[in-house]
């Protein structure tokens, strides 16, 4: 090994800091996107007004975006670990699957908001 191998249980050698830092960047920004989704889903929870007959619509919404939040967070994780495994051992990086899988849920979740929304009109009626 080299002069720049590292110790412990990674083996390969060390990545140019730009890469490592950059690495590191994009782990904090998914972690800010998964702490805003617990926020919000907790504000939601908290703060909306309920839906006229829809004692529970306030908890349908809220529930899944801090369950995507706690998802975004412990992936974004596993993300950056193999991304850093892949910049020590010289191989290329693997793609991501969280935008899509984020896009996808929100999507889910802002339609489940419209439909609690047009149900609770609905009803009120």
């Amino acid at each position: 090994m080299s002069d720049n191998a590292t110790s412990g249980g990674d083996q390969g050698t060390e990545p140019d800091a730009r890469f490592t830092l950059a690495n590191e960047r994009t782990f904090l920004a998914w972690s800010r996107t998964a702490l805003a989704l617990v926020v919000a889903g907790l504000g939601i929870a908290q703060l909306l007004p309920p839906f006229a007959n829809v004692p529970w619509g306030r908890s349908i919404i809220a529930t899944p975006l801090i369950l995507l939040g706690a998802a975004v967070s412990v992936l974004s994780y596993v993300e950056w670990r193999n991304n850093q495994r892949a910049l020590r051992l010289g191989r290329p990086l693997r793609p991501t699957y969280l935008p899509r899988v984020l896009a996808a849920t929100i999507a889910v979740i802002a339609l489940l908001a419209g439909a609690v929304d047009l149900y609770s009109r609905v009803t009120r009626r």
